[in-house]
């Protein structure tokens, strides 16, 4: 899902840019004054960078791969979540050229914002109606990713001349909606594995 440089227009990326840098301002004021705690951001942002690692390439030039955004928002906040997403990020186009640099506020807005916060809302959502965790951690895995997947589609498909619009959300949505069922599966595992020892209720959560 790391777009490359040279998909997005000059426009598109600028405006991209600005929107990830004033959600990470405002995601590190309320973490932080919300009590999260850097042990915890560091060490969500190292396992997620390690699932990450795992890539298959499809149609159109990128690359599906899990995410772990929702994940990411549901151990330590949709806030917390997205700081450690965008270390991910950062990481992985200046050290090895995962995601080109001009579209680092694209790959941000995508993986650290809308999969973070859609991923987090569904999965609060769900809990309230059912109270299933794994089903709740599920469901936010896997509409994360998609939704993340939908945005990258949309933003190539405004920005490119070989690539309109019905053909880069179809591949990104198909892909990365089978895909989000593994990363939704992997996703409620993990969280109903921690679950079980404790993590919610010793209050991790900021």
């Amino acid at each position: 899902m790391h777009i490359p440089d040279g998909f997005l227009d000059p426009l598109t990326a600028s405006l991209l840019y600005l929107i990830s840098l004033f959600f990470l301002y405002l995601s590190a004021r309320r973490y932080f004054r919300e009590g999260g705690d850097v042990y915890y951001l560091s060490v969500a942002a190292a396992s997620i960078f390690a699932a990450q690692m795992l890539n298959w390439p499809i149609p159109g030039g990128t690359s599906a791969h899990l995410v772990g955004g929702a994940l990411a928002a549901i151990l330590i906040g949709p806030f917390g979540g997205c700081l450690a997403m965008f270390m991910n990020l950062l990481v992985q186009c200046l050290l090895m050229g995962d995601g080109g640099i001009t579209a680092l506020g694209a790959n941000a807005f995508n993986m650290a914002i809308v999969d973070v916060f859609v991923g987090y809302a569904a999965y609060k959502a769900l809990m309230r109606l059912t109270h299933n965790r794994f089903l709740s951690a599920f469901v936010g895995g896997w509409l994360g990713i998609l939704t993340a997947a939908l945005a990258c589609g949309v933003e190539i498909g405004i920005s490119s001349q070989l690539f309109s619009l019905n053909v880069t959300v179809p591949v990104m949505a198909v892909w990365h909606g089978l895909l989000g069922l593994v990363e939704g599966l992997i996703t409620a595992s993990i969280v109903v594995h921690l679950d079980r020892r404790g993590w919610f209720s010793r209050g991790h959560l900021p």
